[in-house]
Order: structure tokens, then sequence, then C-alpha cells
């Protein structure tokens, strides 16, 4: 952080931007004030739409959070559908699920109601809170960057939104399906009963992370862009990339065959790919500029 008054100016003026509507340079307290009001408008939306998923948790419960450990979830009938269709028997249909929750707290379903209604909240006003973020760091970009960055913008809220759709029509039912119906020993010495908490922190995790990791191309392209990734460091580390990827769809996947494995982890990998494809145009957009400047 600068020291001096001089120094403070500066760097608040590469954050956003060099004067305001009258001409003279914003106070430090004045870009604490435009922060605020990008923070209070984004918490605003937030609670909006968590009281409205709060006013409907019942039918959310029923219908979108429990929806993937239920027998008759849209992805069991759809793959099942796809393995006959592909003249693979029943090797992509999953056994039935009889997911019982278990409740071990008072507060428990309270709590876990306003668990989902705000992340449900997170999930859906995502594209408005990067937004918010894109107009508080627009005024410190050159008109270059934000020509760049603003295309990049509805990517990002697609790829989050692609990811999200991947974990929770495809890798949820995977995971519950393969965690249901394991059982750790031969005796029966113990009763599955997974906690009401720990199945809406799991759907969370499985949904947020897959929305995170969908995002993986634009975070290569950045990269590329600044120089920290090269083509050539992702393709060495390609084989290590797809072997990892197949061990996680192997880990999750109810059965051993590898057609299922393909199905969880061929997304994954077509991802990876089309960052290698990213950082190549990068790379030759340099190459293009070094030559022009010599």
């Amino acid at each position: 952080m600068p020291n001096t008054k001089d120094e403070r100016k500066a760097f608040f003026k590469k954050i956003r931007g060099s004067a305001d509507s009258d001409g003279a340079e914003m106070t430090f307290v004045e870009h604490l004030e435009v922060l605020r009001w990008h923070l209070v408008r984004s918490a605003i939306v937030l609670v909006i739409l968590a009281v409205v998923l709060f006013i409907n948790v019942d039918w959310v419960f029923d219908k979108v959070i429990f929806a993937p450990a239920n027998k008759d979830f849209f992805s069991y009938k759809a793959l099942c559908n796809l393995s006959h269709w592909l003249h693979i028997g029943d090797t992509l249909c999953m056994p039935p699920i009889n997911l019982r929750l278990l409740g071990d707290t008072v507060s428990g379903p309270f709590m876990s109601a306003l668990s989902i209604s705000f992340m449900g909240a997170v999930i859906l006003a995502f594209p408005y809170l990067l937004w918010e973020i894109w107009r508080f760091v627009k005024p410190a970009l050159t008109k270059k960057e934000i020509r760049y960055v603003q295309g990049s913008f509805w990517w990002v809220s697609l790829c989050f939104f692609i990811g999200a759709a991947f974990g929770y029509l495809l890798l949820a039912p995977f995971t519950f399906n393969f965690l249901a119906n394991f059982e750790l020993g031969t005796m029966g010495v113990y009763d599955y009963k997974p906690t009401l908490h720990d199945y809406i922190d799991t759907l969370t995790s499985l949904i947020l992370g897959c929305g995170l990791a969908f995002e993986m191309p634009i975070i290569v392209l950045v990269l590329s862009k600044i120089g920290i990734i090269t083509p050539a460091f992702l393709k060495k580390y390609r084989r290590y990339a797809i072997v990892g990827i197949l061990v996680l769809a192997a880990v999750i996947t109810p059965s051993p065959d590898w057609i299922s494995q393909v199905i969880v982890g061929a997304p994954l990998i077509l991802l990876y790919e089309i960052s290698i494809m990213l950082s190549k145009k990068v790379a030759k957009e340099k190459e293009k500029e070094e030559k022009q400047w010599e």
C-alpha cells in the first residue's frame, strides 16, 4: 500500500480513474464511498433473492435441492435412455437411491433453509455481482483493456452457469448415487443416514466447484495475456491433467466401466483443450505485436 499522500493519490487514481464529474481528483474517502455503494447494491440484490427463495424454500428443497437424490430425477432417466440408445445395455443406468436425511440439531431445518436461500441467491446473482465488480475496476483500465475485458464478462457468466448445470445435472447424481450405495464392510454394523446439513454442503460444493472449474479457459486466457502461462506449459502437462481428470471421474462414477468415466471426464478434458487453443491465440497475437514493433 502506498505510504505518502502523492502515492496514495496515484494509487487510487489507477483504481477508480483520475477525476470525478467536475474534473477534480477523488479523495480517499470518496473512493471508499463509491466502493460502499457497489457493496450496498450487491447486498440488496442478494437479500431480495434470498428472501424470495426463503419464502419458497419448501418448493426449492423438494424440486431443486433434493431432486438429484430422487430416483425420478431427469438425469437418471436421460442417462438410462442414452445407454439403451447406444446399445450398451444398462451401463449408464444407476441403481435406485433410498436416501433419508438425518436432522441432528434443533435448529437444523431453519439453518439449512437459510443456507439454501443464501447460496441460491449467490448463484442466481453471479452475473450482477460480476457486473458490480466490473463497474468498480473499469475506470482503472485503458481503452484497449476495457475493450478486451468487456467481451469476457459474458463469457465468464456463461461458463459459470454451464459448469453449475454440469455439476447439478450430471456430477451430483453420480456422486449421490455412488455414495448412497457404497458400503463399508460386510457385517452391516452401521446405519447410513447422512445429515441434512452434510447433503446441502455437498450439493453446494459440487455446483459452485464445477461453476468455478468451468472458468478454466477464461483464467488461462488472462494468465496467458499476463505471460504466466504459455501453450508449451499446458501441452507439457497435458498428460498429467488428463490422468488426474480420469481418476476423478473413476472415483465418482457408479460403475467401473470406461464409458461412464468418459461421460464425466470428457467435458473437463475438452475445457483443457480449449484452454490450450486460447493460450495459442494469445501467443500468436503477442508475436504479431512484437513483429510490428520491430
